[in-house]
């Protein structure tokens, strides 16, 4: 049975790192993001509640999200290095 043309280790390790680095990324920008509404808000003398409410759900959830993918990545990692071939 043919599998086709075999990926290398070290591009499919290089991508795992871009996926990571790029989550954190994200994940960093948008929490940065809300804590700028927040500070904008309070600046501009404005009730920051809308600001606060997004921050109480949003950022939860992303670091929900990258607490997954650094899971993955960890694992991945850590027994990914035998490949099946």
């Amino acid at each position: 049975m043919d599998h086709g043309p075999e990926v290398s280790d070290r591009l499919v390790k290089a991508l795992q790192w871009v996926w990571l680095g790029g989550a954190f990324v994200l994940v960093g920008g948008i929490i940065l993001w809300i804590v700028h509404l927040i500070l904008t808000a309070w600046t501009l003398g404005d009730v920051p509640s809308a600001s606060i409410g997004i921050s109480i759900v949003a950022i939860p959830i992303f670091l929900v999200f990258m607490g997954v993918v650094f899971y993955v990545f960890w694992g991945v990692a850590l027994r990914g290095d035998r490949r099946e071939r």
